[in-house]
């Protein structure tokens, strides 16, 4: 069995919602980012769960991730915590616990930010602005560990396109097929600024 070279962790980002895949299932950045990378058949795993907060990663996901460690991690978690049951304090230890344990010499680790995604909502404007709040808080905290722990980070929130609505599937939550492929293409442009390569050898 060939050994693990992409780990992907976190939720339905990961997971591939809003991109379907002909016949059943996703087809998603991670898969698409995956071809870019050129990885051997059975040589990716994706970990992402619909629903999934960082308490889950942490919980269940991480530990997965940490056996057998791939040379490439990716980390797409933290919405659910922002749109749910939201604590500042549970919400900046798990990412400081996620990112801290996959951290390494022998692992690149790839994150993004959180773009705005209550201006997709149909929300009363009060709540929009104070959702516009947490989210920028959570971003304030996410780069705080990324650069604490060495994690390579997309800034989503700092990057107009990410306000197209062509880039988000109808519930504005999710990616549409144009956004998972434009993610893909941002983050393999991350990876290779960052380490000069363009694919993960398979040996």
């Amino acid at each position: 069995m060939p050994a693990i070279r992409l780990t992907v962790l976190g939720d339905s980002f990961v997971e591939g919602r809003g991109d379907p895949a002909p016949g059943d299932g996703f087809r998603g950045w991670v898969s698409r980012f995956a071809g870019w990378l050129n990885l051997p058949r059975g040589t990716l795993l994706n970990l992402g769960v619909h629903g999934a907060t960082t308490q889950d990663v942490v919980d269940g996901q991480l530990r997965r991730a940490l056996v057998n460690k791939a040379p490439l991690t990716g980390v797409i978690v933290g919405v659910n915590d922002l749109i749910g049951d939201y604590d500042q304090v549970r919400f900046r230890r798990n990412l400081h616990t996620i990112f801290s344990s996959l951290a390494g010499a022998d692992t690149t680790v790839l994150t993004a930010g959180y773009p705005d995604i209550p201006g997709n909502l149909p929300l009363p404007d009060l709540f929009r602005n104070q959702m516009r709040e947490r989210f920028a808080e959570a971003n304030a905290a996410l780069y705080d560990v990324t650069r604490a722990t060495g994690t390579l980070c997309l800034g989503l929130d700092r990057l107009p396109e990410w306000r197209e609505p062509a880039l988000w599937s109808e519930d504005g939550l999710h990616p549409s097929p144009l956004g998972h492929q434009r993610f893909a293409d941002s983050m393999a442009d991350l990876f290779s600024h960052a380490t000069g390569m363009t694919a993960l050898n398979a040996a």
